[in-house]
């Protein structure tokens, strides 16, 4: 493919299918996609670390990307995010690592050593962590090289949510962001980020489920009901109206254009940073 400058390729990877899209920052369509292969990964990790590389190399064969910069966003169901709370007085960068492993450790019975972790490491105020499987990164860091890519970014698709909204987040909302089968919830208050929730999301879930939701983690915190939560991603049509009497308010802050036909891949790629 002929290559124009502020272009690059992206990589979606959902529990059941890889897209490849390329996008545009100046010339030409902002994202054209290009492929998609759908997989069946088993349950044990090799089996889906297998998997994904063969869904990978299926995807990108026969396609001319040599020398093509490229991105690849990360389904939530696929990763781990969870709120670090730094201990007191802490000031080395291997005191907040630890602190990380072992909050990480709490919430999954397991330590990270099978997980690339990432985060906006801070000795002051509490952040939120991800986790990649090695086994993941592995595998895309194969396919980049084996194709003549440069592999420069590789996120779980809420922090591409929560790079593009969190500025626009008032005081004292909280933060949800859909997509696929999951919502994951950032509960905040006083400008903190208190926790991360990821929630299977029912069939047929409405403000009625999104209101006891928010109400049960704001107990489990010990924080008060948010007066406003603002969502994001692709909603289930109920949370895409407006809320009920006795609900939590909600905004909307973004969603798919109306008739956009993308697939849950595709839209993982396509929810990027900028080329």
């Amino acid at each position: 493919m002929l290559r124009f400058p502020g272009q690059s390729l992206r990589i979606g990877i959902a529990p059941n299918a890889v897209s490849l899209l390329r996008v545009s920052r100046w010339r030409g369509p902002k994202r054209t996609v290009i492929a998609e292969r759908a997989y069946v990964a088993p349950a044990d990790g090799a089996g889906q670390a297998e998997a994904l590389a063969h869904a990978l190399r299926a995807l990108l064969e026969g396609q001319d990307t040599r020398g093509w910069p490229l991105a690849a966003v990360v389904s939530d169901e696929l990763v781990r995010l969870w709120q670090v709370k730094p201990p007191p007085q802490a000031t080395r960068l291997a005191d907040i690592e630890a602190a990380a492993a072992l909050r990480f450790h709490s919430l999954y019975g397991e330590a990270p050593t099978a997980w690339q972790v990432s985060a906006d490491w801070r000795a002051g105020e509490p952040f939120f962590a991800a986790a990649l499987p090695r086994t993941l990164l592995a595998a895309l860091e194969v396919a980049a090289q084996d194709h003549g890519m440069t592999l420069v970014e590789c996120v779980p698709h809420f922090v591409t949510a929560w790079n593009r909204w969190h500025r626009a987040l008032r005081a004292e909302a909280w933060f949800a962001h859909a997509h696929g089968e999951l919502l994951t919830l950032a509960a905040i208050e006083g400008g903190q980020l208190l926790a991360l929730r990821a929630l299977p999301l029912p069939q047929g879930a409405d403000h009625q489920w999104l209101t006891q939701s928010v109400q049960r983690e704001a107990l489990l915190l010990g924080a008060n009901v948010p007066p406003l939560v603002q969502l994001a991603g692709q909603l289930p049509p109920q949370l895409a109206r407006p809320a009920g009497s006795g609900q939590v308010p909600v905004t909307l802050l973004g969603s798919a254009a109306a008739g956009e036909q993308l697939s849950a891949a595709c839209l993982l790629a396509a929810s990027g940073s900028a080329a």
